[in-house]
């Protein structure tokens, strides 16, 4: 936790603050291994694809703060993810019946003369205009490659710009290209946030701070028999509401991927406890987060009511749907901690896991505690993967690897990963709640739903007859790791 430093304008990135890397291949157990020895080798790629950026992950929560506005300092072109986030924003509000309004999102619109003369009085000319437009509670600034490039004082503008208006103007630098790796603009967001708008606590309250996305509001009937309340953060929260995220009894994050260093930063800043078991996904990962949460909130007696009761509930429907998906096999894409979730869903139900292609690999945590190791919970509870992949959303290895395992099901957190398993003919599953697999019940969820899949292959085997591949037999026939190599160790404190 000492990477932690909210004086400083900028976030480490992952690559030098937790050692973590974007390619490997080989066996999860011996990737757990090499992490816990405190020295990982990368493999770099001879060959990229494509890739995610971390602007576009800061975007992703600050643009989803209700009473914020959000100006991208950075050529027109990057702003073209503006409307999915505002897609996204709009959903919320209608499943929360919060009224609807448009996101308040604006871009600086460097040109070809502002990388030479400069873009800072534009960016203040920008600042001004929003607030004069929407009066806003606080102003985010993200960088870009070009506004990094020319070296735009971003930080001097948010600072003489919050004097001017009276709100928090925040710079949040997240560059695209200083870090290979995307959820880097996680970091970048929160940091921002702790930094900036975040206050010391006036007392401790009830609340429990839900570092997620914009999943469904699972934590309310886990927290209200326990005499808490959850307080979903950052999605369609105010500003008012994150100046006191301090005050909070214990944070929970859904996905150490999204939250490592917010809930590290409330908990080494503001004391606020940080639940550090992986997140609750498979019967043995559901008790040991549970065991966790009543003990920081001093509800231990209640919680092992809860998982005796559940217990009771749940495994007898489980054991029935083992019986159904006996023998079959997957192969999973997803974010790290996300899909190491996913494989401790699966091997609940039964499944034989033939491999994973996983988009980063963070060795430790930002709490550094190795009890958070969600992978390493995979492994020591359901035993080793083989064929782990980590890589950087590359499709080339993907369907490569796809076409030789041929599972009888991939699950896909990201939609752009789906069609591969469905042209090759594999039953896909893609679940955008990243809550619907969580606790006692996310088990049942999704075997429901992979049952359902499977059920209904009849589609992937005619959209496979009719469709074609890009890729020719010549990649088909390689290595999927033909372009991995080049090992660089990094160094992990």
């Amino acid at each position: 936790m000492s990477s932690i430093n909210i004086k400083s304008p900028e976030v480490q990135i992952r690559e030098v603050r937790l050692g973590s890397i974007t390619g490997y291949e080989g066996s999860a157990g011996e990737l757990v291994k090499c992490a816990r020895t405190g020295k990982l080798q990368d493999s770099t790629r001879s060959f990229s694809q494509c890739m995610g950026c971390s602007s576009g992950n800061a975007f992703c929560q600050l643009s989803m703060i209700k009473d914020a506005a959000i100006i991208n300092h950075a050529p027109v072109g990057c702003s073209g993810d503006f409307f999915s986030f505002n897609f996204v924003y709009r959903v919320g509000q209608m499943e929360r019946d919060l009224p609807t309004a448009m996101g308040r999102y604006f871009n600086t619109n460097i040109e070809e003369k502002d990388t030479i003369f400069g873009a800072t009085a534009k960016l203040r000319e920008t600042v001004r205009e929003v607030y004069e437009r929407v009066r806003p509670n606080a102003i985010f600034i993200t960088t870009s490659c070009a506004s990094a490039i020319i070296g735009d004082d971003v930080e001097f503008v948010a600072n003489d710009m919050t004097e001017e208006l009276g709100i928090p103007v925040v710079g949040c630098y997240c560059e695209g290209f200083k870090s290979k790796i995307w959820t880097t603009g996680f970091d970048s967001a929160y940091h921002s946030i702790v930094r900036k708008i975040v206050k010391p606590p006036r007392k401790k309250t009830n609340k429990v701070n839900i570092i997620n996305f914009w999943g469904s509001r699972i934590f309310d009937d886990i927290l209200k028999p326990l005499g808490y309340e959850a307080n979903y953060v950052v999605p369609f929260s105010t500003v008012a509401d994150l100046e006191y995220i301090s005050e909070a009894a214990a944070t929970i994050q859904i996905c150490p991927t999204l939250g490592t260093y917010i809930g590290a930063a409330l908990e080494k800043v503001y004391g606020v406890p940080e639940i550090k078991a992986p997140p609750a996904y498979g019967i043995p990962g559901t008790d040991a987060w549970l065991g966790e949460l009543g003990r920081v909130l001093n509800r231990e007696a209640e919680i092992e009511e809860y998982i005796k009761k559940e217990h009771a509930r749940v495994l007898p429907l489980l054991e029935e749907y083992r019986k159904k998906l006996q023998g079959k096999t997957a192969y999973l894409t997803a974010g790290a901690a996300h899909g190491h979730a996913l494989i401790a869903l699966l091997r609940e139900l039964g499944f034989q896991v033939q491999g994973a292609a996983i988009f980063h690999h963070d060795p430790i945590y930002d709490n550094d505690d190795p009890t958070s190791d969600a992978l390493a919970h995979d492994v020591n509870t359901y035993g080793d993967v083989h064929n782990y992949n980590v890589c950087n959303k590359q499709a080339y290895e993907l369907v490569n690897i796809l076409n030789r395992v041929r599972p009888d099901i991939m699950i896909a957190r990201h939609g752009g990963m789906t069609l591969w398993g469905a042209k090759l003919g594999v039953p896909t599953l893609l679940i955008g709640d990243e809550q619907f697999g969580f606790g006692y019940q996310g088990v049942l969820n999704y075997a429901e739903r992979i049952l359902e899949t499977l059920d209904n292959k009849e589609f992937v085997t005619n959209l496979a007859k009719h469709s074609s591949m890009p890729y020719t037999k010549w990649w088909l026939e390689q290595d999927p790791f033909s372009f991995l190599g080049g090992n660089v160790d990094v160094e992990v404190y």
